[in-house]
């Protein structure tokens, strides 16, 4: 239980952080314009796999769950207001994107991110929130039978998990390069010994 609040108030703390705030806008904002853009692979007409995770993802790994959380309401708030579409906006689907920041968070903060550690994650977010959580917000706005769609939805996000995976550990590796080089390590002493080996 420490060692979750401690996780929490480290990762509350990256927000006093200028690079924070500016990163973390950096990724909403790509996330967003992929979404307008309708960026993604399209494998068949029904899978398809957007890219907008990846961004979500990066969020939880490098500030933690506490920005992720805000990360992925103001992303699914943002996406609302530029692809609205005469939709009415429902809450639930922006809590379904703070949850999946929670996940992200702590699954990813300060850890390496290994294919298992991405299959939880991924898994948790596909199963739980895509397919169950979102089932029920669908039930609720379009009173569509709430069982109806499950085994499809669930096939889908089964199907894409493994290229998923893949695109997340590729993505996460080239992020802690990169990281690395510019000896932005967030993990507690560690910095100073990678700074003086190179």
């Amino acid at each position: 239980m420490q060692k979750f609040l401690r996780l929490f108030r480290d990762s509350a703390r990256e927000l006093k952080s200028p690079r924070t705030l500016a990163v973390a806008g950096m990724l909403i904002a790509l996330n967003v314009v992929m979404a307008a853009l309708n960026i993604r692979i399209q494998f068949t007409p029904d899978l398809r796999v957007d890219f907008g995770f990846l961004c979500s993802a990066m969020i939880g790994m490098l500030f933690g769950p506490v920005v992720a959380m805000i990360g992925g309401a103001a992303t699914d708030i943002l996406e609302y207001l530029v692809n609205t579409g005469g939709a009415s906006y429902f809450p639930g689907f922006t809590l379904t994107a703070i949850l999946g920041g929670l996940v992200w968070g702590m699954v990813f903060y300060r850890k390496q991110v290994t294919i298992l550690r991405a299959f939880c994650a991924k898994f948790t977010i596909n199963l739980f929130l895509n397919v169950g959580l979102n089932s029920l917000w669908l039930y609720l706005l379009y009173n569509k039978a709430f069982f109806a769609g499950l085994p499809l939805r669930a096939l889908k996000n089964l199907v894409m998990l493994p290229v998923e995976i893949f695109m997340l550990v590729m993505v996460a590796g080239v992020v802690a390069t990169v990281t690395a080089r510019l000896h932005w390590n967030r993990t507690p002493g560690k910095s100073s010994a990678r700074q003086k080996s190179s």
